[in-house]
């Protein structure tokens, strides 16, 4: 079997083992699952930082607001960038990892409307250029079919190189065979939260898009080191320690968030079902309360401002037949 060019360092696996201690963290707060303002914020900072980093001018807000459905002025390019963005992220649970044909479909999705090759590998020539200086040369048209069947041959059957490893060299080596004629940086990072979400569903909300864009020239930097030196350890060093920090950046919002949520709250979601509606009577009586002043203002006000809770008539808060779900 085809085993890409790496070795796991002492710093390697220093940073797999915080990143694990930090996981048991967020799992413990049992947080992104009850707060889907903060998973969406992480999602939108996702999208905006993986487009900025292929020169996507939009701001935060602006791709925040094309998500919402709102009219953005800039190039159609960039929104329908934005568009596909949202599309292939909201999907990263229902890929297979390991299956080739997703990875088109996810790649056809991102430049769907933007390239003419959407979801196909290319069959020309790529280079990358720092302005007319060519830097790196991908590896053949004739040669991209089986490099990337090598690739997932050994994503698929490996079983001794930890996951968070695993997803840093599949990044880097889907980079260096650069297989489609665009989108590639763009599909890589989509592609390693894929990955990770397999191992660990809390990574479908982890931004870790954010903090790359931080450090953007490193990440380049680590590549073509990689490419000079002919194994991706730099860039595997490089991205463990990305999620490494981006994971404070989340334990800190997951506890602001926390504390925001009272016990009552906590108690309301405990009682209600998933994308099941509830009346305001059938909430009291699991909550064995009979005031629904005290209904209101302490447990349903509250979760409906932070996100947690919707109602089934939005425009009547004060029907007599809405319902409430989360």
């Amino acid at each position: 079997m085809y085993k890409p060019p790496f070795s796991i360092s002492i710093y390697m696996l220093s940073k797999v083992i915080s990143i694990t201690e930090k996981l048991g963290r967020i799992t413990s707060f049992q947080s992104l699952k009850r707060m889907p303002t903060l998973r969406h914020n992480n999602t939108i900072k996702s999208i905006h930082s993986s487009l900025v980093i292929e020169a996507n001018s939009l701001s935060l807000d602006q791709v925040r607001d094309v998500i919402e459905g709102k009219i953005v002025l800039c190039s159609q390019k960039e929104i329908q960038e934005v568009k596909n963005a949202y599309q292939a992220y909201s999907m990263i649970d229902q890929f297979d990892c390991y299956r080739e044909e997703d990875l088109k479909k996810a790649h056809k999705i991102l430049t769907n409307l933007i390239e003419a090759d959407a979801g196909k590998y290319r069959n020309h020539g790529e280079g990358v250029y720092d302005g007319d200086r060519l830097i790196f040369m991908a590896p053949g048209a004739n040669m991209v079919p089986s490099l990337m069947f090598d690739l997932f041959d050994w994503l698929a059957h490996d079983e001794e190189t930890p996951v968070l490893i695993k997803s840093c060299v599949f990044h880097y080596e889907f980079v260096f065979i650069h297989p489609f004629g665009d989108g590639n940086g763009r599909t890589a990072r989509l592609w390693q939260n894929v990955l990770l979400t397999r191992w660990n569903p809390v990574f479908q909300y982890i931004p870790i898009e954010s903090q790359i864009i931080k450090y953007q020239d490193e990440y380049y930097k680590a590549i073509a080191l990689c490419h000079t030196k002919g194994n991706s350890d730099i860039f595997i060093e490089f991205m463990l320690r990305m999620i490494d920090e981006v994971l404070d950046d989340v334990l800190s919002n997951v506890q602001r968030e926390s504390e925001n949520i009272s016990d009552q709250v906590n108690r309301l979601l405990e009682v209600m079902e998933t994308d099941i509606p509830l009346s305001a009577n059938e909430i009291m009586a699991r909550l064995h309360i009979k005031s629904k002043e005290t209904l209101r203002n302490t447990y349903l006000n509250p979760a409906i401002e932070n996100g947690l809770i919707k109602m089934t008539i939005p425009d009547k808060r004060n029907s007599k037949n809405q319902k409430y779900y989360k």
